[in-house]
């Protein structure tokens, strides 16, 4: 298949474990607002929620470096992926509660497994082109959303959440046995016995090359266009119905977008594989800034096109400008993978933890259509400000 961008096979296994677990998590992600509120809780609740699962992504992503100097980090992988699993069954039975709350930091600690070891891999391995193999990497959860809501809204509609969260379950349970058969004997040398003192000089070894790249302020910009992604990763869903979007017409569109998508995300792994990973940066800001100022100044006229069209070229944009950035601390610290990782997974979970805490402040005060344009022009100063710095190194 030539007409595919190249793939590694250590990039192709994350690659395919990454895709089973993203693709058990979109079988309810996309409704799981509604399930929240089902639950009882209100809008503000449901960004309470949000941020009990990724702020503890963020927090738990050192010790997770940590644990992979120990242990094979496929392992660790399934540990992640187990802990999926055992969030769906605690879906399925348990009511509003301490419990319930608990099992939201139990999901969050299990992602921080899985991306900081997966990233790990990837990282320890020295691949060729960094920014392709994390293409590839950031593009499997645009190929589940092909599948997962439309085959989650089926499940619902014949069996409640019940029957979406037990078939999650076992996506999870096939997972665990796929990584360790193909990735354990292959990532067991990746474990060393590096001292606790020796880890955190790692990530002064990353501060110091980060200053003197002059890459930390590409890293700023791809921190505040997390945070304004935040409020439409926990309120995207709550604005198309507040616009009287009916639930059909949400479900095509997220099943459309990601069909979409996914002859894009080839081109972009293509063009990642081609050029730095600063410029690719610039390029996903810049899109991703200029299609959410659009969303916002349609607002309530926003049509299904119009919506699609915006929300593929904003889907780009945050692909080119993740992909950079993981490309970007992978060679700030290659010779670290471990600490390369967590510090890649904490980015993204910490930012869109701010964009829940911002929007939960800001709703009932500011329309998310504003919300938006604010956050779109915020990103696009700063990706300018940036580029200018950049031209002048």
């Amino acid at each position: 298949m030539n007409f595919l961008p190249k793939i590694e096979r250590v990039t192709r296994d994350v690659t395919v474990s990454h895709f089973l677990l993203m693709l058990g998590y979109k079988l309810f992600a996309f409704y799981f607002p509604l399930f929240l509120l089902q639950k009882g809780l209100s809008a503000p609740q449901v960004g309470y929620a949000f941020l009990l699962i990724y702020l503890p992504i963020a927090l738990f992503a050192p010790i997770a470096g940590f644990f992979n100097h120990r242990v094979n980090p496929s392992l660790l992988m399934v540990l992640g992926i187990s802990g999926y699993g055992a969030y769906s069954l605690g879906m399925l039975f348990l009511d509003v509660s301490l419990i319930f709350y608990a099992f939201q930091v139990l999901l969050g600690i299990s992602a921080s497994l899985f991306f900081v070891s997966s990233r790990a891999i990837l990282m320890g391995f020295h691949l060729e082109k960094p920014d392709r193999s994390f293409g590839w990497f950031y593009s499997a959860p645009f190929y589940t959303d092909v599948l997962g809501p439309a085959f989650g809204a089926f499940l619902i509609w014949k069996f409640g959440f019940t029957g979406v969260f037990l078939a999650s379950f076992l996506i999870y349970a096939f997972n665990a046995l796929f990584t360790l058969a193909r990735l354990w004997s292959f990532t067991d040398p990746l474990k060393d016995s590096e001292k606790v003192r020796e880890i955190f000089s790692h990530y002064g070894i990353f501060l110091n090359a980060l200053r003197q790249s002059g890459s930390s302020i590409l890293l700023a910009v791809s921190f505040i266009a997390l945070v304004t992604g935040g409020v439409y990763h926990a309120f995207f869903v709550v604005f198309l119905k507040d616009i009287g979007w009916t639930q059909n017409q949400i479900l095509l569109f997220g099943t459309l977008s990601a069909a979409l998508f996914t002859p894009l995300s080839l081109y972009g792994i293509s063009k990642l594989g081609k050029q730095t990973s600063a410029k690719s940066m610039l390029q996903g800001f810049t899109v991703y800034s200029l299609t959410s100022i659009l969303f916002g100044l349609l607002g309530k006229g926003l049509s299904f096109v119009n919506a699609l069209v915006l929300m593929l070229l904003k889907d780009f944009g945050s692909f080119m400008a993740n992909s950079g950035r993981s490309g970007k601390i992978t060679n700030s610290l290659s010779s670290h993978p471990e600490e390369a990782g967590a510090v890649d997974t904490i980015f993204s979970p910490l930012a869109q933890s701010v964009g829940f805490l911002l929007a939960i402040v800001l709703i009932g005060k500011v329309d998310y259509p504003v919300m938006f344009v604010m956050g779109g022009v915020l990103v696009l100063l700063c990706t300018i400000f940036a580029g200018i710095a950049k031209r002048g190194d």
